[in-house]
């Protein structure tokens, strides 16, 4: 189920206390029990989802009494789920109820045995599998919004080496879009990430990198045993066919699993965490209740000294908040794995005031594609390419368009030779690769092979908008161009943008038509058009005449992408 945004939600909560005489007890409640009483020694039993899978438990009853739980989950985690399914079925007994508390360290397994152990006592209330209901979304109201993306990229040492000690590495990119409202407090996060890894990284599911062609390949653990099973393929057809697969964090959906539940749901309840406030104070939270170390959120029972003294100076408030947000989520908001805080500091940066009344809902969209070229330097050394595209939308009722912003990341090898584009020369070790340093089409030798090239190189990325008037091409700016693309967009539905580019633009490279053309059959695509829809390609290519999807990428696929993964805001502007 898609999680619903709720900003600014209003409730009346009316207590109504009846008392009888004058007296200062108070009403035990009564235990959880079944609707029926069970008959002595029966059992009963119930199921639940844990973090690897279903757990199940079987309920011996004497009368309304719990006298025995077994509780199952040959799927959950060793020494990480395990615990829940050792330690709560005697909590379960001497509660005589399911209402205990979770185990530290396996919140998700324990949620998913107290849900088992309700089902079994009480399965018409708590049924199984179990039904979700649909959310009636909150309104958000503001009377100024502003749409931002920010994106933080960084290199990674590690985790480790492989069996051959060869060392793994690994690029995280964080992506952040945010509707911010005129005094900048966030109304809607979505954060996702691109996390890509040397091929020797043992972990099932982990996007894969093997550097260039030409650069040897790179060792692969394909069976995710720990043990290098070979070298991957130094082949145009391997870099294409890495890029072509790899997904984001949020894509990788519930097989990313990590800590006490999957990446996805933990940075939901970050998001959900950072809604009403302003990137100065998610930093100033940032600051005071994670770890100094790691990044992570500050717990009870920290043995780190620094740690606990942190945690310790806290308010009781401050500690019942940061209780509630670590049942959801433990991981580093900024580690080696990515610097979450920064890309949304960065979305902040580059927001845009947007003129609109409503949306119901906000999406983002990333596609990526792999590029041979341009061509090759003077030593005949190829040029490659990656290109990452990024959507950010907002749809109404009816699935059209009211605001997009796009946005790329194009990285290509240094003997490319355009001033600006951001680099890469591969993983250290791989021997660092020819380099156009002046951009005069001659390579002046090659990148250092070391670990501070690879880090420096990562962080100097620049998107396309960021790279500003300096990046021109065609009739005017990157920028300025898609620009005039976006305009074009605005009040279609994706169906439609989609119909619109298959009628509109040439099968050869995906660029608006144009009077004159001297390819046969663009002339003829362009010549079957009404005087009407010429006249409106012409006021198109007046400012945008680039391509929507070549092989420098796909920003119709990255559209489509952030209308499939939209979100039901119901956001109206005064």
């Amino acid at each position: 189920m898609k999680k619903i945004l709720s900003l600014l939600l209003t409730a009346t909560m009316v207590l109504g206390l009846a008392a009888c005489g004058n007296t200062d007890e108070e009403t035990p409640e009564t235990p959880e029990t079944p609707s029926e009483t069970p008959a002595e020694g029966e059992t009963l039993t119930g199921t639940g989802e844990g973090y690897g899978g279903e757990v199940t438990v079987t309920v011996t009853m004497d009368g309304d009494k719990i006298t025995n739980v077994v509780a199952e989950g040959p799927d959950e985690t060793q020494g990480v789920g395990t615990p829940a399914l050792e330690q709560l079925p005697e909590k379960f007994v001497e509660a005589n109820s399911a209402d205990v508390d979770v185990i530290a360290g396996a919140t998700v397994t324990s949620r998913g045995l107290i849900y088992a152990m309700k089902n079994a006592l009480d399965p018409d209330a708590n049924p199984w599998p179990i039904v979700e209901e649909e959310e009636d979304p909150s309104n958000v109201e503001a009377s100024d919004v502003a749409l931002g993306f920010g994106i933080a990229s960084m290199g990674r040492k590690g985790p480790g080496a492989d069996d051959t000690e060869t060392q793994v590495w690994s690029i995280n990119e964080v992506l952040a879009s945010v509707l911010f409202d005129g005094e900048g407090k966030i109304l809607h996060l979505n954060v996702d990430q691109m996390e890509l890894a040397t091929p020797n990284y043992d972990g099932d599911g982990m996007p894969h990198f093997s550097g260039w062609p030409g650069q040897g390949g790179y060792n692969i653990d394909e069976d995710h045993d720990e043990k290098v099973d070979g070298v991957t393929e130094d082949t145009e057809e391997n870099f294409i066919a890495e890029v072509e697969l790899w997904k984001t964090k949020r894509e990788r959906g519930d097989a990313y699993k990590m800590g006490i539940s999957t990446w996805t749901e933990q940075m939901d309840a970050y998001e959900e965490t950072f809604v009403g406030m302003t990137v100065e104070e998610i930093e100033e939270w940032f600051e005071k209740y994670t770890s100094d170390r790691n990044g992570r959120p500050l717990k009870d029972g920290a043995e780190d000294a620094e740690d606990k003294a942190k945690y310790d100076a806290l308010s009781d408030e401050d500690k019942e908040m940061l209780a509630d947000v670590t049942t959801s989520a433990t991981m580093s908001l900024n580690d080696s794995h990515g610097n979450i805080i920064q890309a949304i500091r960065n979305a902040y940066e580059n927001r845009m005031g947007l003129e609109i009344t409503e949306a119901e809902a906000a999406g983002f969209g990333v596609s990526f594609m792999p590029r041979v070229g341009p061509g090759k330097d003077d030593q005949d050394v190829p040029v490659y390419s990656l290109n990452q595209v990024f959507a950010n939308t907002l749809f109404d009722a009816e699935g059209k368009i009211v605001a997009i912003h796009v946005d790329q990341l194009e990285v290509a090898t240094p003997n490319y030779d355009g001033d600006g584009m951001p680099h890469f020369s591969g993983f250290p070790g791989q021997g660092g690769y020819n380099y156009d340093e002046d951009h005069d089409e001659k390579v002046d030798g090659k990148t250092e092979d070391t670990e501070e090239n690879f880090f420096s190189e990562i962080e100097s990325w620049m998107t396309k908008r960021a790279r500003g008037k300096d990046y021109k091409m065609g009739i005017s700016t990157w920028t300025e161009q898609m620009d005039g693309f976006e305009e074009t967009f605005i009040g279609m539905t994706v169906d439609e943008i989609e119909e619109w580019f298959d009628k509109y633009t040439s099968d050869r490279n995906g660029r608006p038509l144009k009077d004159g053309s001297e390819d046969a059959e663009d002339k003829a695509k362009y010549d079957a058009l009404s005087d009407e829809e010429k006249a409106m390609l012409a006021d198109v290519t007046a400012s945008a005449t680039m391509s929507l999807n070549d092989s420098h990428g796909d920003i119709i696929k990255a559209i489509r992408a952030s209308y499939e993964n939209r979100e039901v805001i119901n956001l109206s502007v005064n």
